[in-house]
């Protein structure tokens, strides 16, 4: 059985608790809080972050207690504000592999690849704790982590010549609750004329340079280097989303490419296609259902893959957390078992559940959902 500790209390966080309590391969000895972001939990019981039955396990916000637990493995499903991820995560992370507990987790969603140039900043640290503490970090979740590299190096095992290819993730945005994310990262609700993170140059490349560079890499090139395009387009009615209000006339749809470049070419691209309201912006791609992550494979054959989070459009947001958590928790008695360093998915077999076909698992539902503590 596998000791873990889970660093979060958000949706992320409260997914695995939830999974791994069920399961009889892992042991959840604690739940950690940062108390910055979610000091309210602090003291209660873990239980509720999903349900409304305790479980016996109390939120604690003393990590060096926790790790004095000697725990085999640490998930993190934190995901701070994007100008202090970095400030809270690092060292977060850096002191447990120290420590000797392996980790995993979506936080931090560069690290799904960190061979790319985009990480040469903190990989070199990141690698030399995990050696001295002979542990293993590894990162995953669904996009990055999993529709533009994973399964898209699977598709091209298919390949014999590749023209080009393409990842499309095709969602609504009403449902998503951070007002800050929604509007100063990707631009909705704000003026035509309003420059996002999105649309800086280079910015794009945190989250989406290591995935290019996971497939070129894996198709034996080296990247020539990244462009990146950003676009807009106005909603003429206000719209009431989860995040708050987007105004009649500022921006209500954005779509944005992140582009690889392989001998002087566009090869790789990531593109997003994100609306407030279906009827925005008709003239760009759209899925059969809200929540399409669609592979488009240019070459001999030509392949086109399609794959739908959740049962529904209804349920697609909460079923696609659950995916992004599982990618990270079905990991961990790989990297428990793998050589000491900083893995990514190429370097771990299959990371296939344990007791999947269980009956008396507990019943997911949607709360605390778009929490991103």
């Amino acid at each position: 059985m596998v000791k873990v500790i889970v660093l979060g209390t958000g949706s992320i966080s409260s997914i695995a608790v939830r999974c791994m309590f069920d399961r009889s391969d892992f042991e959840v000895i604690g739940v950690w809080a940062h108390e910055e972001t979610a000091g309210n939990k602090v003291g209660t019981d873990a239980g509720l972050l999903y349900g409304d039955k305790p479980i016996g396990l109390t939120i604690s916000n003393n990590i060096d207690h926790l790790i004095q637990l000697k725990p085999d493995c640490a998930v993190i499903g934190l995901n701070p504000p994007a100008n202090k991820a970095n400030e809270i995560l690092l060292p977060l992370i850096e002191k447990l592999l120290l420590a000797g507990i392996n980790v995993v987790g979506t936080s931090l969603a560069n690290l799904v690849y960190p061979s790319s140039p985009t990480n040469q900043e903190i990989t070199p640290q990141l690698s030399e704790a995990a050696r001295k503490g002979n542990a293993s970090l590894y990162i995953s979740g669904i996009e990055p982590g999993f529709a533009a590299d994973h399964l898209l190096a699977l598709v091209l095992t298919c390949s014999n010549t590749i023209k080009q290819v393409r990842t499309q993730e095709i969602f609504m945005y009403d449902t998503y609750p951070d007002e800050m994310t929604i509007k100063y990262a990707f631009g909705f609700g704000m003026p035509m004329d309003y420059e996002p993170v999105m649309s800086g140059e280079g910015t794009q490349l945190v989250s989406w340079g290591p995935p290019i560079a996971y497939i070129a890499n894996a198709l034996g090139y080296e990247l020539d280097g990244y462009r990146q395009t950003y676009e807009k387009v106005i909603t003429e009615k206000e719209l009431h989303v989860a995040s708050g209000t987007i105004p009649a006339g500022t921006v209500g749809a954005v779509r944005f490419e992140t582009i690889g470049i392989v001998n002087g070419e566009d090869k790789i691209i990531i593109e997003h296609v994100n609306r407030m309201d279906k009827d925005i912006a008709p003239h760009w791609p759209k899925g059969p259902r809200d929540g399409t992550y669609r592979l488009v494979v240019e070459g001999d054959p030509n392949m086109s893959c399609e794959f739908f989070p959740g049962k529904n459009e209804i349920t697609a947001g909460y079923e696609g957390m659950v995916i992004t958590c599982m990618r990270a928790v079905n990991a961990i008695p790989y990297v428990v078992e793998a050589e000491a360093g900083v893995l990514d998915s190429m370097t771990l077999p299959l990371t296939l559940p344990k007791e999947s076909f269980r009956s008396d698992r507990t019943e997911p539902d949607m709360k605390g959902y778009g929490d991103n503590t």
